[in-house]
This record gives C-alpha cells, sequence and structure tokens, in this order.
C-alpha cells in the first residue's frame, strides 16, 4: 500500500490540531477538538493530543499482530489519559479530544474504524466509490442546535440560546444517545463505527478529515467520485487547495465558515 497525505492548518500562526502518520500496511487520521484558551483545564492543548494519540495508535498499529482496532484505540486512549490525569482535569468537557479514522491492510482485508466525524472513501472495483463516516456529532450537533432556528444573530438572546446549546451538546458527548469522540474514557472506542472489506474489492482509500471534506459539503466543488479523480490525478494536495481557494474568495461574506484545519490520506496499490 502506499499512502500520499496532505495537511494544513486552518489559521495561520495557530497550530495544526489535525494529525495524519502511517505504518507498513496502516493509516491513521485524527481531527482535533476542544475549547480556545482553556490552558486551565489542559496545558498540553489539542494539537499535543492529537499528535500523541496518533503516535500511540501508530506504535501499536506498527506490531501487526492482527489486534482489533478497538481495542487498539481503546488502549491508546487510557494510555494517554493517565499520561496527562495527574496534570491535567481529563475529564472536564472542554479537555482535547479528536476523531478518529483507522484503516489497516491484513489477512487480505481492509479493516477500518471510525469515531465521530471523520470520513472514509473508499473507491470499489464495482460500484463506484462508497463514504463512511460516524454520523452521531452531526445529528446530535442539529438537535442541540435547532433551537436557534430564527433567533436573530448578534443579539442578548441569540448568545444566551447559543451557550445553552453548547452545553446541551457537550451533555451529550460520550454518552449513550449522543455521540462519541476519543478524549479520556477507554470504553469510547467500543461506539466507533468497524467494518472490514475484501482488498481485492477495493481500487483506492481516502481518509478525509473535517476540514478537508468541504470540498464536497458544503462548498460543493465536487461530488465523491470527482474527490476519486482529483486524487488520482493530482493527490491530496490539490483536495486543500480547493478548499482553501473557496475560503478565501468567500471570506467576506456574512455566513462564510471559519477555515478549519484539512488534511487527507489517499491510499493506493503499492507499484509492482
Amino acid at each position: 500500500m502506499h499512502v500520499s497525505m496532505a495537511t494544513s492548518a486552518g489559521q495561520a500562526g495557530q497550530p495544526n490540531e489535525d494529525f495524519a502518520g502511517a505504518v507498513p500496511g496502516a493509516v491513521v487520521l485524527l481531527d482535533g477538538a476542544g475549547i480556545p484558551d482553556t490552558e486551565s483545564i489542559c496545558s498540553h492543548g489539542v494539537a499535543w493530543y492529537t499528535h500523541r494519540l496518533g503516535g500511540a495508535l501508530l506504535g501499536r498499529l506498527s506490531r501487526d499482530d492482527g489486534q482489533d482496532l478497538t481495542t487498539i484505540l481503546a488502549s491508546a486512549i487510557g494510555e494517554l489519559a493517565a499520561g496527562h490525569r495527574d496534570s491535567c482535569d481529563v475529564t472536564n468537557p472542554s479537555s482535547p479530544q479528536a476523531t478518529v479514522a483507522m484503516v489497516r491492510a491484513h489477512g487480505g482485508r481492509l479493516d477500518y474504524l471510525l469515531l465521530a466525524d471523520s470520513f472514509l472513501l473508499l473507491d470499489q472495483l464495482d460500484g463506484g466509490p462508497q463514504v463512511l463516516t460516524d454520523e452521531r456529532e452531526v445529528s446530535t450537533r442539529r438537535a442541540c442546535t435547532a433551537a436557534l432556528d430564527g433567533v436573530v444573530r448578534g443579539t442578548p438572546e441569540y448568545d444566551r440560546v447559543r451557550d445553552s446549546c453548547v452545553d446541551a451538546l457537550r451533555a451529550r458527548r460520550n454518552q449513550p444517545g449522543g455521540y462519541w469522540i476519543a478524549k479520556d474514557d477507554p470504553h469510547a472506542a467500543e461506539e466507533a463505527v468497524t467494518g472490514s472489506r475484501p482488498l481485492e474489492d477495493l481500487n483506492t482509500v481516502a481518509l478525509l478529515s473535517n476540514g478537508a471534506s468541504r470540498i464536497v459539503s458544503p462548498y460543493g466543488l465536487t461530488d465523491w467520485p470527482g474527490v476519486v479523480k482529483l486524487l488520482d490525478a493530482n493527490g491530496p494536495a490539490e483536495i486543500i487547495r480547493r478548499v482553501r481557494q473557496t475560503e478565501a474568495r468567500t471570506a467576506q461574506d456574512s455566513d462564510a465558515l471559519v477555515p478549519d484545519d484539512a488534511t487527507v490520506a489517499h491510499c493506493t496499490r503499492s507499484p509492482r
């Protein structure tokens, strides 16, 4: 398996809170999440968390012992939480956390794991691309923010309702009926979306963080088959370039999205 990767921080001068890495036969992509200016909760920060967790995952995957991906993730989350539990409030809802996407080629199959809203793009030899993601975070966020519909932006009422929506979303994190993300609780790994496909059924595979997936939604610059074509022709950097180009062009719009860290890992068959 040949892997090419590209990543870009959403804001100049700010750390990139995404992580991507590979070892022979396996790829990991993490998208960090957390609340700015929460150093009193965790002095390390989100980028530190994603890079440490990513490294712990790659170390385990490099053993190539066929261990279940959920077990690998649970072990890594537990190790990382234990490593800074004495100095940081790791159970606080605002402590660093990350989405997780993992793939591993083992025994003629591609095993995958998804936790929260990163994307896995499987380019099938028959049937075209299949897109997989863990939709629970998006659906939970949509439910929690429904109260903002019709409330005028920039008003005290909007700020009050928005704060209550944020509190509601945090309360559903890593809870039954809510959504799951890598943070301090190893049991979150058991809630991941997992599966396995025969390698012979796949042409290429791609992992995208939420910031990179904007090329399809909400920007609508292409569809998922178009993403496959762009990756095959120009590689991961082209996906990010087009996203950044759109963000720059729409920066002055009142409803413009804040640029997000964007990362793509593209896996193809190794040349013989």
